[in-house]
């Protein structure tokens, strides 16, 4: 279905319910949706992205020279 199509179905079928109608229509879709979008995706997925850009860097000399440019703005 297109965009175009979807747009049609939203203004000929799902505009003119009322208020009530239309909010339980996007809680069906919600549930229905919902376990889909939660299964895609892990914030675990991101561990370890960029390590290589911190290689070599010491932690705590980072963590200083951050805060020495903090202090000098202040």
């Amino acid at each position: 279905m297109s965009s175009t199509d979807v747009e049609k179905l939203y203004v000929e079928q799902i505009k003119p319910l009322p208020v009530a109608e239309r909010l339980r229509l996007l809680a069906v879709i919600a549930r229905e949706v919902a376990p889909e979008v939660e299964k895609t995706r892990s914030i675990m997925e991101l561990e370890g992205l960029g390590a290589e850009i911190w290689q070599g860097v010491d932690a705590q000399e980072r963590v200083n020279e951050l805060r020495d440019e903090w202090n000098h703005r202040a």
